[in-house]
């Protein structure tokens, strides 16, 4: 049985309700659109927010329909944004298949985005999710507002390690909080449980973005993105960030040339891979890593033991360990 089967087990059940539910709310009428999210529908990934909200959920009370709301709204700003990224970044390509921007075209792709968002309000507002939908709204201007600061800085190319975390923390960190604040807000209305798992998430959220940021320079042939993707799209990650803090002068401005090119050279980028190889920058990134995952554990060990708890617990390790 696999990591993600085992984590899935306490809510095998909800999942494929949640499944059921989710579909019902992707139907449309008009003919493109229907093919559309047809296409999305069957290229998902591996689900692994709506299973966040679910066990946040059975963390702290019984799974309801309101649950499925929750995991729906998640999953629907999800993709959305996925679809929006896909725009801003030119990329033709999404986990291996063709993105909706290549196969149609970039006007296309945003409406798509747009039109999954206010499915997400609707169904808030159809269910009086008011609660819920006030979460996620957050989220979005947060991940708006990440992006933003993401293209300012890379601009000048000045990423310091707190603007570093000022980004994850707006970006992925914020979608991750709002996965687990929902599950909880779906089983009960108190609200120090509510902000103990959104801090709970917030912790899964950067933790799981410095091991995205790590599997860049390591090469493996497991993970979905092509290592030195980063350095080649001139992104400053922690593992750079910290070995150019301790690099020589002359050295920064070498690297940092390499990272300023538009276009560079395979040759380029393997110097700038072996430089932060050979610099700490990834034993640094894993110890802070491995800080917010400990912080996400502690949050949990003030639970009663539970097949949720575990799940949880697991799903936290594989955050920090996965080679995908």
């Amino acid at each position: 049985m696999s990591i993600l089967a085992e984590i899935k087990k306490p809510v095998e059940r909800e999942m494929v309700e949640f499944e059921v539910y989710f579909n019902r709310n992707m139907k449309s009428n008009i003919p493109l659109l229907k093919i559309i999210l047809n296409y999305i529908l069957r290229r998902k990934g591996k689900q692994m927010r709506p299973l966040l909200v679910l066990l946040t959920a059975g963390l702290n009370g019984k799974i309801t329909e309101s649950a499925y709301v929750a995991a729906t709204l998640i999953e629907l700003l999800h993709t959305a944004s996925l679809v929006h990224d896909d725009v801003v970044d030119e990329a033709e390509e999404r986990r291996g298949a063709l993105s909706i921007n290549a196969l149609w075209n970039s006007k296309i792709a945003v409406l798509v985005g747009d039109y999954m968002l206010s499915k997400g309000l609707l169904i808030s507002v159809e269910n009086s999710r008011y609660d819920m939908l006030e979460i996620v709204s957050e989220a979005v201007k947060s991940m708006a507002e990440g992006e933003l600061l993401q293209l300012q800085k890379a601009r000048k190319l000045n990423i310091k390690e707190d603007d570093y975390y000022k980004i994850i923390i707006s970006k992925t960190a914020a979608l991750i909080a709002a996965c687990t604040a929902t599950g909880a807000r779906s089983v009960t209305e108190d609200p120090d449980t509510i902000q103990l798992m959104k801090d709970f998430g917030e912790n899964i959220g950067i933790a799981f973005q410095i091991r995205d940021d790590i599997l860049d320079y390591e090469a493996n042939g497991l993970t979905g993105k092509i290592i030195g993707n980063d350095i080649k799209e001139r992104k400053i990650t922690l593992p750079l960030i910290h070995s150019l803090e301790l690099a020589s002068a002359s050295r920064r401005r070498e690297i940092m040339s390499i990272v300023k090119k538009k276009k560079k050279t395979k040759d380029e980028i393997d110097a700038a891979i072996r430089f932060v190889n050979t610099s700490g920058g990834l034993e640094y990134a894993e110890i802070r890593m491995n800080g917010f995952r400990d912080k996400a554990l502690a949050i949990l060990d003030t639970y009663p033991d539970s097949e949720y708890k575990n799940s949880l617990k697991k799903f936290v390790s594989f955050t920090t360990s996965r080679n995908i």
